[in-house]
């Protein structure tokens, strides 16, 4: 081979590399470990693992961070996907989840000022990162790089393309309908008991444009798809028109007044009435705030709910049991009539509970196994008369992981029940009803 002909070869494999380096960049930019992130081809996304390791006495098994080894959908499905904001910047976000002392994680991190994803945890194995470890255990988590209330300041045209089209990848993936009952912010996801309502998070927060989220993974929900008369609706402002006050209660002050997709309840169809109040959240019966953090007394553009009233200008809705009042001024676009699916309680029942899990009955479980999950009814009900959004069923099962090595018995078992349990959208959060209780309609 003549030093010409070496010179051409060397040239044509340098540009068969490139070629390949352009095809697989940005979306394969595998970590250090050779772990390549599981994103769509053409998102620039690369792998920084989260952290699995133990963070005391090497015989404790039960003290590690900050995920759970599984293998999904094989074991249990994933049906949920959750949004964050991360509170922190980029680079900090990343450092916390590879600090197995703060026992947190989420599957990907999303860049605002670019868009660019880090994968942190598998899809197959579980994040510590909704609050919930039912929902944990059915659903993929998304960090985006931002501050609640602070709203537009984060959320990037970049940030919202990049989510968008991850999200779109991992719903195709997993079959995961692309609605509001499963593709939730953190503010969606229901407490597992009453007492721990009060401790879930609320973001991605009353400024991230749902409506415009909504249009990018190709279900814009502004567009009406059922008559004026249907008893379901979309609450659907413009972002930019619904100009909404509200507080940073944490920090005791007041928000610049800003486009946002929350729209204030009331408990009657006037303005000068009280906020709704959420009762796990208010349990002392005291009205709902404007503050931000105050998820109750808001209802968000493209969550659905069932009409439960009018009056000139307002609309009453079903809404954690009980009516709920927004203003509906006939010339601006608040709502769009909806064609979907509702659930309601049974002939004869007078009210149906409402779970925030979907685990196995008690008698579902090996008997002598000794950490039987079951759920307990949260502070809400479905009562004769009101109907709710929703349908979907939801996968009834409980992930057992309670050490690092699977080193007890039934270790990292999934224990999958009978008892069929429907989603529904009792208000800001989805909830679980038994379907044994209550009848799934379609309505248009």
């Amino acid at each position: 081979m003549t030093s010409k002909q070496r010179t051409r070869l060397t040239l044509a494999l340098t540009t068969v590399g490139a070629l390949s380096l352009a095809l697989l960049s940005p979306a394969v930019q595998a970590g250090a470990d050779g772990v390549r992130p599981e994103c769509p081809r053409g998102l620039d996304c690369d792998w920084v693992p989260a952290a699995y390791q133990q963070t005391g006495d090497p015989a404790d098994k039960e003290t590690y961070g900050n995920y759970d080894t599984a293998d999904r959908p094989h074991s249990n499905k994933i049906k949920f996907i959750v949004l964050h904001d991360t509170e922190e910047d980029f680079d900090t976000t990343l450092k916390i989840f590879q600090n197995p002392l703060n026992q947190t994680s989420a599957h990907y991190v999303v860049r605002s000022g670019d868009g660019h994803v880090t994968q942190m945890v598998k899809d197959k194995d579980v994040a510590w990162q909704a609050g919930n470890w039912y929902v944990n255990t059915h659903s993929i988590g998304i960090e985006q790089e931002g501050v609640a209330v602070e709203g537009a300041k984060w959320y990037t045209p970049e940030l919202y393309n990049s989510t968008a089209k991850l999200v779109r990848y991992l719903a195709a993936k997993y079959d995961i309908p692309l609605d509001r009952q499963h593709i939730i912010g953190h503010d969606g996801v229901p407490p597992t008991s009453t007492a721990g309502t009060k401790n879930m998070h609320w973001d991605p927060g009353t400024y991230w444009d749902w409506n415009r989220f909504m249009a990018l993974l190709g279900k814009p929900t502004t567009v009406p798809s059922a008559p004026k008369s249907s008893p379901l609706v979309t609450v659907s402002p413009r972002f930019k028109d619904n100009k909404q006050a509200f507080r940073d209660c944490e920090k005791n002050v007041d928000l610049p007044v800003q486009g946002s997709s929350a729209v204030a309840l009331h408990t009657e169809p006037s303005a000068d009435a009280p906020l709704f109040s959420d009762p796990g959240l208010h349990t002392d019966g005291s009205p709902g705030t404007n503050c931000a953090a105050d998820w109750g007394s808001k209802i968000s553009a493209t969550q659905q709910a069932v009409v439960a009233d009018h009056a000139p200008g307002w609309t009453a809705i079903w809404w954690y049991g009980q009516k709920a009042w927004f203003e509906t001024p006939a010339k601006a676009r608040t709502t769009v009539p909806t064609a979907g699916y509702v659930v309601r309680p049974k002939a004869g029942r007078t009210d149906v509970p409402v779970y925030g899990v979907a685990y196995p009955e008690k008698s579902e479980y090996p008997a002598d196994f000794a950490d039987q999950r079951v759920g307990t009814p949260l502070p809400y009900t479905i009562k004769a008369g009101q109907s709710y959004p929703g349908g979907g069923e939801a996968p009834t099962g409980f992930f057992y992981a309670p050490t690092i090595d699977a080193s007890y018995p039934l270790d990292h078992a999934y224990f999958k029940g009978q008892e069929k349990y429907m989603t529904v959208q009792i208000g800001h959060r989805i909830a679980f009803v038994k379907a044994s209780d209550v009848d799934v309609v379609r309505v248009r």
